[in-house]
């Protein structure tokens, strides 16, 4: 499906398992981390991430729906004491204890979330983006699936 790269609007695209495991692959995601999912939709990279991998993740999502749906797939998997699901706009949530954060966002939101992110994160923190690039030094880029990596670094 195409969507628009300057819309302000983030698509219902919901990762695949296999592009959720690619990306904890590629962060080397392990029980240290804490993976962020900005714009979690309905938590399958957190699950994956936390289930899979071992890690502790935290998801927000502003959306009423995708927040509802999330929330009982969290509770069904059993993983709601690892697991935090935040309904709120993700420029209004600190995520400065993040080690890793996930976006699948449109390129317009990516940019207008660079500065929160420069500004928040500690350097070695991973920002692992599906789809679309960021405008921050990239790390690798996993061609196969699409993948960009980066990692931020001291100022």
């Amino acid at each position: 499906m195409f969507w628009p790269p300057d819309s302000p609007w983030a698509p219902w695209w919901k990762t695949n398992r296999k592009t959720a495991r690619a990306m904890c692959r590629l962060a080397k995601i392990n029980k240290n981390d804490i993976v962020y999912d900005l714009g979690s939709g309905d938590g399958t990279a957190l699950i994956i991430a936390v289930k899979e991998f071992g890690a502790r993740g935290v998801g927000i999502e502003i959306d009423p729906l995708r927040f509802f749906i999330s929330s009982l797939l969290l509770r069904s998997s059993r993983l709601s004491d690892k697991v935090k699901i935040i309904r709120k706009n993700f420029f209004d949530v600190d995520i400065s204890d993040a080690t890793v954060i996930f976006v699948y966002l449109v390129p317009r939101v990516l940019e207008k979330l660079k500065p929160k992110i420069l500004k928040e994160l500690k350097p070695g923190t991973q920002v692992v983006s599906y789809r679309y690039k960021m405008n921050l030094p990239l790390f690798f880029y996993d061609k196969k699936n699409d993948i960009y990596l980066y990692k931020i670094s001291s100022t």
